[in-house]
């Protein structure tokens, strides 16, 4: 077959399954009930043009050749930012923000039912506490009225606007909006699973929250976006709920507001310096004249060593966004949000192969004028995805301050410890357990823990630790014990008598 004759036969596929999607689409809006059909009909119309887009790119979205290092002056150290100080009208800068917190995800990673933002991290506070005593905290000593919005999707809505009626005596006005809920598609058929609205039973697995991407989508489509821009508010600032560094800043949001050349920037990324552990996290380049983040699933395969090296890309998106108000709503209804596709493949109980499609809010940031990279001290960083980062946050290396973590001035050097933990402590109960107290770990560099091992009160962990029960034994970590530079293997029973 020549090539026209292949392509145009590709062509004829492709607008038939188009057109088989849409068909099952309609199949499923028709499940609605009355009350839901309007929002049904949003999800379904964005998933499809989501599915469009899908089909029409193939192959990774980034040409490698056109990737260059972004400009010296579109990626700002903090310190110069910093250094221009705050004006004395900070309360008014202050009270046209609004705070974003992506508050879709579950705890199902490290073992818990229901919303990851209701783990407790500190003290008894969840991630929701946390930022709830954060922005609490701005409002009263800057007399100012910083919103905070939720962005839940499916999963986590109904279990956190329950937990809301706690801050009703809070000084913090707390909004939520929901994300699109969209079909898985079978991997094969590249059709939907879901055979009617419902998300339970057979449908249960059927649905899922396409990513943080869908937040400009949602937020203009929830009318949040044009009630703030009555209410005079001018940028949100977007993190994960999970990210415990990410709070207000005032010299970012000053920055923003009384831009150094007098030209407004309608979107911040901060980014900042990988270390070996960051090598997948996305990156700032420089393409095609635009300031564009590049994600490890985009790299051709050929290049994810040189995507890796901390020598090329020395920098990494923290997820921590500003984005104008104005900018969101006018690229809203221009249709001109531009965000690549990303193309999650998971496997059902059932066994079933499907794919999600799937984008990052900081994707967008190429569809924005004169975007910004900020390069932030890594304190900004504090993400908690599993319990090796919840030992970390829970202990001694951390004071905890109006709902804010700060580095102890005990620890004298800059980096946190890098630790890991077995799958012995992957689910959080199973961790609380095996910690009669967090350890000190001021002085440690490097902690690996594998198997069956358990942690006394008031232990002490110094320079390189590394405790590993083998298949079969058991190691009890004796209270009061300082293990520095130590290796720990075999048995160690301590009884009781």
């Amino acid at each position: 077959m020549s090539q026209d004759g292949a392509s145009q036969f590709q062509e004829v596929i492709r607008q038939e399954l188009e057109l088989s999607v849409k068909k099952e689409l309609e199949k499923i809006l028709i499940t609605a009930p009355s009350h839901e059909f309007e929002h049904t009909k949003k999800d379904l119309d964005g998933f499809r043009k989501l599915f469009h887009r899908f089909l029409q790119e193939k192959g990774p979205s980034v040409d490698w050749g056109k990737i260059q290092r972004p400009p010296e002056d579109s990626i700002q150290p903090y310190e110069k930012i910093k250094a221009r100080g705050l004006p004395d009208n900070i309360s008014s800068v202050l009270n046209k923000l609004v705070v974003v917190k992506l508050n879709g995800g579950l705890g199902t990673s490290m073992g818990c039912k229901g919303p990851k933002s209701l783990i407790g991290v500190r003290n008894e506070n969840t991630f929701l506490d946390l930022t709830v005593q954060q922005i609490e905290h701005l409002n009263k000593t800057y007399n100012t009225d910083v919103p905070l919005v939720l962005m839940n999707s499916f999963n986590t809505d109904e279990d956190t606007k329950k937990i809301l009626q706690k801050y009703s005596h809070c000084r913090v006005k707390i909004y939520t909006f929901n994300q699109s809920r969209y079909p898985r598609i079978n991997k094969e058929s590249l059709l939907p699973v879901a055979k009617d609205v419902s998300y339970s039973g057979e449908n249960t697995e059927a649905w899922y929250p396409p990513g943080h991407g869908d937040i400009y989508s949602s937020f203009y489509n929830s009318g949040l976006l044009n009630t703030f821009i009555g209410e005079g508010k001018e940028y949100i600032f977007v993190s994960n709920i999970d990210n415990l560094g990410a709070t207000v800043d005032l010299y970012i949001l000053n920055h923003l507001m009384n831009p150094p050349n007098g030209k407004p920037c309608e979107f911040v990324m901060e980014v900042t310096n990988k270390t070996r552990a960051d090598v997948k996290g996305g990156t700032l380049t420089q393409y095609e004249g635009k300031l564009r983040l590049v994600e490890i699933a985009q790299v051709p395969k050929a290049h994810v060593d040189e995507f890796k090296s901390v020598s090329k890309f020395k920098i990494f998106n923290t997820n921590n966004l500003w984005i104008s108000l104005a900018a969101v709503k006018r690229l809203q209804e221009q249709n001109a949000i531009d965000m690549e596709i990303i193309v999650n493949p998971k496997t059902l109980d059932g066994g079933l192969n499907v794919i999600q499609l799937e984008t990052a809010v900081g994707a967008a940031i190429k569809s924005f004028e004169n975007s910004l990279g900020i390069n932030v001290p890594r304190s900004r960083f504090l993400p908690v995805k599993t319990t090796s980062d919840l030992l970390l946050v829970m202990s001694n290396l951390y004071s905890l301050k109006a709902g804010s973590l700060t580095m102890s001035e005990k620890r004298e050097f800059p980096t946190v410890p890098l630790v890991k933990l077995g799958s012995s402590f992957t689910k959080v109960q199973d961790y609380l357990r095996r910690f009669e107290s967090i350890p000190d770990m001021l002085e440690l560099d490097h902690l690996t823990v594998s198997g069956d091992v358990t942690f006394g009160k008031n232990v002490s962990l110094k320079g390189t630790v590394i405790i590993i029960a083998n298949h079969g034994d058991r190691i009890d970590i004796p209270p009061g014990a300082v293990l520095e530079n130590k290796i720990v293997s075999g048995n160690l029973r301590i009884l009781d008598h």
